[in-house]
Parts: C-alpha cells; sequence; structure tokens
C-alpha cells in the first residue's frame, strides 16, 4: 500500500470522478474512512489485531467484498460497489481501472448525518414506536438470517468462551489504564462463572436454531432513520463475531441505550422483540450479553489510545469512552439474575446501612431500612429521634417483632414478583434470621447474609459522629452498644455458603466490591 501518498490523494476532491466540495477523513482502528460528498469511501487499513487480519492486498479485496454482501442484506440502497484504486508509472494514483492495484475502496452513498438513530435521541426526537419498529426490523431480520451448519458450529459456547477469553486477553495491556486491576479480575471470573454454569442455556439455544448469521456490531451509531430504517457497517472481517445468538445482537443495541443514557428505550426494544419473536430466553441471557458487548466496546475505544493514526487529542476521549464502556459492564455483572434476599446484621455501628445504601443498585436490590420502617409503622418522622434505653420505648420487643414481621411480609411479595431485596437491620436474634431464611425459601429466592464487623473504636466514632447529623434516623448510640453486643446471639444456625463477614473499617466502595464479589462469584449464583 501507498500510506500517507494515498491518504494526500484520496483527500483530494479532483480524486473523485464528481468532484465534491470537500473530502474528510475519519479514522478507526481498522479503516480510513473519507466522507467524498453524496458518496463514503472506505478503505481497510493493512493492520492485524488476532481477531481480524487485513495484512495483505488479496485479504483487504475479501473483506471489502464480503462488506458490499452482507450490508446489503439491511441497507442495499447504501452499499454500491467495491472499486480498485490504481497507481499509473508515473506515480500518479486514481480512483478505478489504469496501472498497478494498490487498494480497494468500497463505496457507499452517504447517511444523512441528522437522521442518526443516536443523534435523534440525543435531541428528544424519538418516540417508543420508533424502538418498536426497529425491533420489528431486527425480528424481520434475524428471522430471514442463515442458521444451521457452520453457522451452529461457529456460534456455539465454545466460540463464545474463545472471544471472551480473547478480549481479556487483548485487554491486559490496558490494565490500569482504561480498567481498574479488580474490575478486570471481577469481570473475567463473572463471563468465566456464567459460561460454566449456563453451558446448558447457550447449547439449547443453538439446538432452538438461535444462532444466526447476525450483523454482529448493532449500536446506535450504525442506525438511520431515513425513510426507511437503515442499519449498516456490520462485521464482515470474522464469522464468529458475526455468527452468533439473537439475544447477544439485543443485548448490543440494548446495552448502548444504557450507555447513552435511554435505558427506557432498551426496555421497549427489548420487550418488542420478544412480542415480535416469542423468544423469552432472550432475557436468561440479557445481563451476560449486556455486559460481554459494555467490555468489547471499551477494549476497542481502548485501542485507539495505541493506534498512531488516531490524533492526539482525540485520544483522552477514547480513554474515557473506555472506561464508562468498562464500567457499564462492571455493573451488568454486579446485578442479580435471580430473586435474592441479603441481609446486611451486624452491631450499631459497625457499617450495615452504608453498605446496604452502596451495593443495592449495582445488585439491582430494593432496601428495606428497619430503622425507617420502625418510624413509619408508629407514624412518626423518620429523623425525629428517640434516644431510649436499650430495648425500650419504640424499641421495646412488641414494637421489634411487629417490624420485623412487616418487613418479611414486605421482602416475600417483592421476592415473589421476581425482584431483589437487601434488609438493613441488626438481626441480633437467631429467630429472625431464620425467619428471613423462610421467607426467601418460600419465594423460590437465593438467601445471603453479610455480617457487618469492625473494630470497636471504629464503631464508637461513628456513633458519636452520628449523634450530631441531623439527617440520620437511627437512634444507635455509644452508650447502649454493650448491651447490644451481649445480646447478639452468633450466627451459627445457618445453611452453608450463605454467610460472610464483611470488614467495614474498609473504604464503603471497597466494602462494596468485597461483598459483591461474594455474592456473585463466592455463593450459588
Amino acid at each position: 500500500m501507498a500510506g500517507e501518498s494515498l491518504v494526500e490523494a484520496m483527500r483530494d476532491p479532483a480524486f473523485y470522478p464528481h468532484a465534491p466540495d470537500t473530502v474528510e477523513l475519519i479514522q478507526t482502528h481498522i479503516s480510513m474512512i473519507f466522507i467524498a460528498g453524496e458518496f463514503v469511501y472506505k478503505v481497510k487499513k493493512a493492520v492485524d489485531f488476532g481477531f481480524l487480519d487485513f495484512t495483505t492486498l488479496e485479504k483487504r479485496l475479501f473483506f471489502c467484498t464480503e462488506e458490499l454482501r452482507l450490508n446489503r442484506r439491511l441497507a442495499p440502497r447504501i452499499y454500491l460497489d467495491v472499486l480498485p484504486i490504481c497507481q499509473d508509472d508515473r506515480g500518479r494514483i486514481r480512483l478505478g481501472e489504469g496501472g498497478r492495484i494498490i487498494e480497494y475502496a468500497l463505496k457507499m452513498r452517504k447517511i444523512p448525518a441528522d437522521r442518526m438513530l443516536k443523534r435523534l435521541l440525543a435531541e428528544g426526537r424519538v418516540e417508543p414506536a420508533v424502538m418498536k419498529a426497529v425491533a420489528e426490523r431486527v425480528a424481520r431480520f434475524h428471522g430471514e438470517a442463515a442458521t444451521g451448519g457452520e453457522i451452529d458450529s461457529i456460534g456455539g459456547p465454545d466460540t463464545v468462551r474463545k472471544n471472551i477469553e480473547e478480549n481479556f486477553r487483548q485487554t491486559e495491556p490496558y490494565v490500569g489504564r482504561t480498567i481498574p486491576e479488580d474490575r478486570y479480575r471481577f469481570l473475567k471470573s463473572y463471563a468465566l462463572r456464567f459460561l460454566r454454569n449456563g453451558r446448558s442455556l447457550l447449547e439449547k439455544r443453538v439446538a432452538d436454531g438461535r444462532i444466526r448469521d447476525c450483523h454482529g456490531d448493532l449500536h446506535l451509531e450504525h442506525i438511520c432513520l431515513a425513510e426507511e430504517i437503515i442499519i449498516f457497517d456490520c462485521i464482515e472481517f470474522n464469522k464468529r463475531f458475526r455468527y452468533e445468538d439473537v439475544a447477544a445482537e439485543v443485548s448490543f443495541l440494548a446495552m448502548d441505550l444504557d450507555y447513552n443514557g435511554h435505558a427506557d428505550f432498551g426496555e421497549v426494544f427489548v420487550d418488542s422483540y420478544i412480542a415480535a419473536t416469542g423468544d423469552r430466553r432472550v432475557l436468561s441471557l440479557l445481563n451476560f450479553y449486556k455486559c460481554y458487548y459494555a467490555y468489547v466496546r471499551g477494549k476497542v475505544n481502548g485501542f485507539r489510545l495505541d493506534d498512531p493514526a488516531i490524533p492526539e487529542e482525540e485520544k483522552p476521549g477514547a480513554a474515557t469512552a473506555a472506561s464508562r464502556y468498562f464500567e457499564l459492564a462492571y455493573r451488568y455483572a454486579c446485578r442479580l439474575e435471580r430473586s435474592t434476599l441479603i441481609l446486611t446484621v451486624g452491631l450499631m455501628g459497625t457499617g450495615k446501612s452504608v453498605l446496604a445504601r452502596t451495593i443495592s443498585p449495582l445488585l439491582g436490590a430494593e432496601v428495606i431500612r428497619m430503622d425507617v420502617l420502625r418510624k413509619e409503622m408508629l407514624r412518626i418522622d423518620p429523623a425525629e429521634r428517640h434516644p431510649e434505653g436499650f430495648g425500650a420505648g419504640i424499641y421495646a420487643d412488641p414494637v421489634s417483632r411487629r417490624t420485623y414481621e412487616e418487613a418479611f411480609r414486605r421482602a416475600g411479595r417483592l421476592l415473589s414478583t421476581g425482584d431483589s431485596v437487601v434488609i438493613d437491620a441488626s438481626f441480633r436474634k437467631r429467630e429472625d434470621r431464620l425467619k428471613a431464611l423462610r421467607t426467601a425459601a418460600a419465594a423460590g429466592a437465593d438467601f445471603f447474609v453479610l455480617e457487618c464487623v469492625c473494630p470497636e473504636e471504629t464503631a464508637r466514632m461513628r456513633l458519636e459522629k452520628r449523634s450530631s447529623d441531623q439527617a440520620e434516623v437511627s437512634d444507635g448510640r455509644w452508650e447502649i452498644f454493650a448491651e447490644q453486643r451481649r445480646s447478639f446471639e452468633p450466627i451459627d444456625e445457618l445453611p452453608a455458603g450463605v454467610h460472610f463477614t464483611v470488614d467495614t473499617a474498609a473504604p464503603p466502595e471497597t466494602c462494596a466490591a468485597s461483598a459483591i464479589e461474594t455474592i456473585r462469584l463466592g455463593g450459588r449464583q
């Protein structure tokens, strides 16, 4: 390839037979895209990333031709031709025949930028009916897409594992740059654990004909709402990224809607796709594939940091985008797939409420805070202080009994509808912990107890600070700490694998990460 001379030639409007006024160059990690008036010309870079190989002219021709063929499935009027780029004996480079072929360009019709779905969403110009129409278009495409044979063979669980292992291998250089080491380890463990536990589900998807020759790169920047729905720029360079479960394709777009702040439209898209196809098992795989694709997008944005063709001023933005995608992948990996009841238990001042408040949004769980519920039931303002003696006044046993029963009733109702719940309370009595266990069992929910512990001096410091905090709803204080400690019945009645301790002397974020890792990777999930 002629290198800079080719770029120089293609940036000149005179290079093109239709003589555009200007030519704009956009660089990606695998392509150079020349926007020349009403047409776009895409040239593949001579790169080898392992998952793609464009290092020879013959390979670039093959994949240009594949890109044309595959994208005509969803955008037939956009993808026009593959053209040779030649150099004559005098060194002049021209588009079309006439000399030695040095490169190939995919010619496309320019898509109207003002009708891109991402832009329309940002401008608030999209109605739910639009996402329903996109879902129905994707559903029709999947219904018509090829399946069986090589597609099933390549798109099965072994390839999913290969893709995931490759993702983590290729992001090792970015650990500490775009993804923290603890997030990297957690996400890798989550993905491999899901593959082990979910292999039979993935195999059933193959047997059910849900592996198709898909688009493979279905995110907002590849959808345009013109006179018709245009979906473009599919994966042509690697079959194992395109031969995939339709649930993965659906999850990709739903993830990108989440990333761009349109989670409500993501729900409409997923629900509409399921309504159009009847494929409810998409929901069983949605979180896993959302995590997978958020990680892929983080990886791809990270690649831009080491691409010499990317201007330096664009790299901080790429790093930020990569980090945001990795953080979104982490949030998906944290989210509980099964209805779960979690207790944050322990003595006053040990950080139960902080832990419950920090982990609940990551897990996707509702919080029932006993201090608030108690006062709500007694029609007392939660911020109103009641410094009673230990076990006296509003903290007397009969009141506590009613409060725990109401917490179990509310938790049971939420669990029965598939939600997850965190109950934040001391749970100093075995009887109450066992009732919580039975509440979870009755709803078919998983159950975990996170016992919060810390040095007494830390608890004392927290309780003394709490006494001056007007917004604090807890009436716990150091003067009654010792009595609560003496009355706390050791946690020795629960089955193995549900009770874990959390050292809450560490920062809240560290405690939350430890607790979530325990629940998601150390328990039965």
